[in-house]
């Protein structure tokens, strides 16, 4: 099982079949063996050829994973896990458009002094209102994969 999927089922049972199993007071063996093979499935869409299919495997797992009544706002941390990682490769961030230079930091795995000298060299772009935008950050996670 790759780094993904494992993170994925750990997610789903975390977060999903954990409290289900205790609510309903029974074993969830069947359930816990399809949500693996479907978290397989989604690793497979999230790295897989097609970009649309991978938007749509991001946006269907954040939507399942993390709901809520504001928009997806991960820690910092989060985007240097293997979900985090493959969401900034196929969508970027899910609900910004630009981020402070310490996010973006967190995002490519650098400091924020190394987003505002990428910045400064032209290999970010800075945002008019402020913070770096998530294409930049996106297109150059991609140019390091």
């Amino acid at each position: 099982m790759d780094e993904l999927t494992r993170q994925l089922v750990g997610i789903i049972e975390r977060r999903l079949l954990d409290p289900l199993e205790i609510l309903v007071d029974s074993d969830l063996a069947d359930l816990r063996r399809k949500a693996e093979a479907a978290a397989g499935s989604f690793a497979a869409r999230l790295l897989g050829p097609d970009d649309r299919d991978a938007a749509w495997a991001a946006a269907t797992l954040i939507g399942a994973l993390y709901p809520g009544d504001t928009a997806f706002d991960p820690p910092a941390d989060w985007w240097r896990t293997p979900l985090g990682r493959a969401v900034l490769r196929r969508v970027g961030h899910p609900s910004a458009t630009a981020v402070p230079y310490a996010l973006a930091g967190a995002m490519l795995g650098i400091t924020r002094q190394g987003v505002h000298d990428l910045v400064v060299r032209g290999k970010l772009s800075r945002d008019p209102d402020g913070g770096v935008t998530v294409s930049s950050v996106r297109e150059r996670e991609l140019g390091r994969s």
